[in-house]
């Protein structure tokens, strides 16, 4: 039998303590979040009251749901979930799909000029949206779009306005690219050998052993986009086109009901984590099962 390894006696220590942090780093994160939950169940003389004591993250005393029907009723809540769900999962599938490509013509292809393209890709991250946002709206502002009638309407009030503008991500393009340089040539050799096509190479070789750069790109794209309120604030007028964000103001008009903006940051907030940590366990089931390491 072999001999187990002795470890120092001060290694239980080292152990314990990073545990004792990381619990303590957990509670200060999710501290924000039990009071909002809990904040969302109490009315708004007993949500001030009790911020200034540890009752603030304790559901106790007059807890109801009537602040969510509250907020129901103050805002179409329904139809702004509804428009960030329909754009955020467009704008990640979609944006996937084409920024993949493009990463993987720029790492595993070889055409002339591609380093030249991928240096202004990558020069683009220096430009923040503000500095576009305008020159953006005149662009799509006169824009046409076909109507399903066959009449000429503009992009503005749409979700495809809100869609097709980050379809393409320079991120994204420089986060596949990182990955896909780094895969082994030899596997693309071989395809190429059998005589797949590019495209086969890409679907059949490529994105099977990518599973993790594909789920670290949707997961900050999902909540990039979820969180967009600049863009959607300058271009939708219409309460049929607008999502979540910038639904947010109608709780911020006339009286301040804090009982209904914590129920509506509740509704906003809690799904979306819960579809992060579900994508970030198959980030990290992806990391142990796949076979290839860069």
């Amino acid at each position: 039998m072999s001999a187990q390894p002795v470890r120092p006696p001060h290694h239980n220590w080292y152990v314990l303590g990073n545990y004792a942090l990381l619990i303590i780093l957990a509670f200060v994160f999710v501290f924000p979040i039990v009071f909002m939950v809990v904040s969302s169940l109490k009315p708004d003389l007993q949500l001030l009251r009790d911020t200034s004591s540890l009752n603030a993250f304790l559901p106790i005393g007059d807890i109801s749901l009537n602040n969510y029907t509250a907020a129901f009723e103050r805002a179409p809540i329904g139809t702004f979930i509804f428009n960030s769900v329909v754009v955020t999962t467009v704008t990640v599938v979609v944006g996937l799909v084409i920024n993949s490509m493009a990463a993987y013509s720029f790492a595993v292809l070889r055409w002339r000029g591609k380093n030249t393209i991928l240096s202004i890709v990558i020069a683009t991250f220096i430009i923040p949206f503000e500095a576009i946002a305008i020159p953006l709206l005149l662009i799509v502002n006169s824009l046409p779009w076909i109507g399903a009638d066959g009449i000429q309407i503009g992009w503005l009030n749409s979700l495809h306005v809100q869609i097709i503008p980050f379809l393409v991500s320079a991120f994204q393009i420089f986060l596949f690219y990182q990955f896909f340089r780094d895969l082994p040539t030899e596997l693309v050799e071989a395809a190429r050998i059998d005589g797949a096509s590019l495209f086969q190479i890409y679907y059949r070789v490529i994105v099977p052993i990518s599973g993790p750069v594909f789920a670290t790109a949707a997961i900050l794209r999902f909540l990039d986009m979820w969180n967009q309120y600049l863009w959607p604030l300058m271009v939708v007028q219409s309460e049929r086109y607008r999502p979540v964000m910038v639904g947010l103001q109608y709780f911020f008009q006339l009286d301040i009901a804090w009982g209904e903006v914590m129920a509506y940051l509740s509704l906003v907030t809690i799904p979306v984590l819960i579809l992060y940590l579900s994508l970030q366990r198959a980030f990290i089931s992806s990391i142990a099962t796949t076979g290839i390491k860069g």
